[in-house]
């Protein structure tokens, strides 16, 4: 049994969401650069250059890529041949995000439901466990900023309305939104399982760098046929029109039952901020 100690993963956590909030990710910056040999908008051309020297800019003087640091989402990947040891591994990972924030100079974000009353730190950050073979031990830190959050659905379609069902939901989602969550975006979408089941994969589709294609041939298939169709709406960045309203669908299919398909649309602003680490 492999040991780690919990104030491994406080500083890890700590640094990813420094690192996640201020570095902005190469696959993102490449993004930008292929929409600029393709967007034939001046305006959407300008902001996708802004886009790129503001995240420079972020990179060099360790600043916020935006001022929406976002709520703190961990996916952790944890091998059933580790042992967390020293204390609890929840609270660890509270206090890597507690010290991140307040360390990073982050602007905290998370407050009570009802009463708006400000947490004070950003956490409690939302935690995602998936307990896997061996003695690995991964670390994904995602700030998500709600913009583009505000912006996402989660429905229940009836198995009749198959895959053009399913694309039009997701495509009608984005045109519904607008300019409202920061375009180009990056839509994840999770499809089947539960509602919420549905919900996590499309938040985990967000994590697969961009210009990567899905290992599922039929998924790559439609990933390529919906963002094509996505951005032949003429959103474009920021909203003020071109062909770069997004710059990838990501996909993630689940078993589910036979009375329904669950599926979510989980948008994401051109700032797709993700760090990992393996402990």
């Amino acid at each position: 049994m492999r040991e780690i100690p919990v104030e491994n993963i406080t500083r890890a956590i700590r640094d990813l969401s420094i690192r996640a909030n201020t570095d902005l990710g190469a696959d993102v910056l490449d993004a930008f650069h292929r929409s600029l040999e393709t967007e034939t908008s001046p305006v959407g051309k300008e902001i996708l250059e802004r886009l790129i020297e503001n995240a420079a800019i972020a990179h060099q003087e360790k600043i916020p890529i935006c001022q929406d640091t976002g709520m703190a989402v961990v996916f952790v990947e944890m091998g059933q041949d580790v042992h967390v040891v020293g204390g609890d591994l929840k609270e660890a990972i509270h206090e890597g995000v507690r010290q991140g924030y307040r360390d990073g100079y982050l602007r905290k974000s998370v407050c009570h439901p009802l009463s708006r009353q400000n947490t004070g730190d950003n956490t409690p950050a939302i935690i995602h466990f998936d307990v896997v073979a061996g003695d690995g031990f991964k670390l994904v830190v995602t700030p998500k900023g709600f913009g583009s959050e505000n912006m996402s659905r989660v429905t229940m379609l009836a198995p009749a309305e198959g895959f053009s069902g399913i694309r039009n939901y997701v495509v009608n989602r984005v045109k519904a939104a607008g300019p409202n969550p920061c375009p180009p975006t990056t839509i994840g979408v999770g499809i089947g399982g539960t509602l919420e089941r549905a919900a996590f994969l499309a938040k985990k589709a967000l994590l697969r760098p961009l210009g990567s294609e899905n290992p599922d041939p039929e998924l790559a298939a439609l990933e390529k046929d919906w963002l094509q169709e996505i951005n032949r709406l003429g959103i474009g960045p920021q909203g003020l029109g071109g062909r770069t309203t997004a710059l990838g669908v990501h996909i993630i299919a689940a078993p589910c039952h036979i009375a329904s398909i669950s599926l979510a649309v989980n948008i994401q602003c051109h700032a797709s901020r993700h760090k990992e680490i393996a402990l």
